[in-house]
């Protein structure tokens, strides 16, 4: 869901960079300078959040989301951190 909501802010700034490229090009010296660079600029923000975005998707959530109230939560994300008592193991039978 992540990435899908990181596609709205990269779109925009993809379309800006262009836009800000395309009026660049019409434009004399130091103002045509700044203008390829803020579009490249643009462009390297948009590809920063899809990677962020994936970044994210793929590590998940590894929290949960209610601060102190961890329940299923915390032994279903982390079965490690189970504070359940375990039986000590039985003595072999002698046979």
């Amino acid at each position: 869901m992540i990435y899908f909501l990181a596609l709205l802010p990269a779109t925009a700034l993809t379309i800006g960079g262009y836009v800000v490229l395309v009026l660049s090009a019409r434009a004399e010296g130091a103002l045509r300078t700044f203008g390829k660079y803020l579009g490249f600029w643009a462009f390297t923000l948009a590809g920063l959040i899809i990677l962020g975005a994936i970044f994210a998707a793929a590590h998940g959530p590894r929290h949960c989301p209610f601060l102190g109230m961890h329940g299923m939560h915390e032994h279903m994300y982390c079965p490690e951190s189970s504070t359940a008592p375990t039986s000590p193991p039985s003595p072999p039978r002698g046979g």
